[in-house]
């Protein structure tokens, strides 16, 4: 991918072009410059020097990366969306996103791995938001360095948002709110969170879709983004989240959670345009089943 910026402005270093207007970080930027991969109008140039009105600035981001810390596999992978700055992917549940010593070759990565091999991309796997190991939905992977810092940036000052459906036990007395309870990670334990006076802020806004015998449909936008913080705030309130085993018991129809990241939204790091990604609200399919 070729990044280009058109000069506006007069007396602008190509430094400060690359720093202030293209928002390059100090890491990425010696990196460019160790590897002699800024241009202006086509050519190698000293980034110290003053660009001119209408001077094309270019990054060069197609170099190559090492990415053989992840062993590829062959998967059936569910592209929603791919160009050249990122990849948009439907997870499944049931699947980590990232190789560990409980899942080393059989991760989504490990499928993208596989599927950048045999595009002939030599890039580093990248992912922008995360997914749980039970949790399904939209996943977004940068293709390069520049594009996840865009994005991560976007997440950071909430332009990035994610919206889920979860399923939650029970009916809840109000049928649209906000849960601001602060998280923190339980006491003794390495995955499992909690409600804590001394955590970190959390916030999940909430409304409720739809209503079923034993359980609501309940769509969440996240103010905040807290490991597990959808299942912790609503087993705070009393309903946990179906079939989560955490935070409060199995489901027979379940393999983990009901939860469905469903919606992304962020502005494109290469054309500033708003993009939206959404799946279909009735994902899932054990909601027709009445007698659960």
């Amino acid at each position: 991918m070729i990044l280009e910026y058109k000069v506006k402005d007069e007396n602008l270093t190509i430094n400060y072009i690359l720093r202030n207007k293209l928002q390059i970080s100090s890491r990425l930027f010696v990196k460019l410059l160790k590897n002699k991969l800024v241009y202006i109008n086509g050519k190698s140039c000293d980034t110290r020097n003053i660009a001119c009105i209408g001077d094309i600035v270019s990054i060069d981001l197609n170099y190559k990366e090492d990415n053989s810390n992840i062993v590829p596999k062959e998967m059936d992978l569910n592209i929603i969306y791919e160009d050249e700055a990122f990849i948009v992917l439907n997870k499944p549940s049931g699947i980590a996103v990232h190789p560990s010593m409980l899942h080393f070759d059989n991760t989504i990565s490990n499928g993208l791995k596989f599927y950048f091999d045999n595009i002939n991309l030599h890039k580093k796997i990248r992912p922008v938001n995360r997914l749980d190991f039970n949790t399904s939905g939209l996943i977004v992977f940068a293709k390069n360095e520049y594009v996840q810092e865009c994005l991560i940036k976007q997440m950071s000052n909430n332009t990035f948002k994610k919206e889920y459906l979860a399923v939650v036990t029970g009916i809840l007395n109000n049928k649209k709110g906000t849960i601001d309870k602060p998280i923190s990670r339980k006491k003794g334990s390495i995955i499992e969170r909690c409600v804590s006076i001394d955590g970190k802020k959390s916030v999940t806004h909430f409304e409720v879709i739809n209503e079923y015998k034993n359980f609501s449909l309940v769509k969440c936008i996240l103010e905040t983004g807290r490991t597990h913080q959808i299942r912790v705030h609503f087993a705070s309130i009393g309903h946990p989240l179906l079939g989560d085993d955490l935070y409060g018991k199995k489901c027979d129809v379940l393999d983990g959670q009901a939860l469905l990241c469903y919606k992304l939204s962020f502005i494109h790091p290469i054309n500033s345009k708003l993009v939206t990604f959404e799946l279909d609200e009735n994902y899932f399919d054990f909601l027709r089943d009445s007698k659960i």
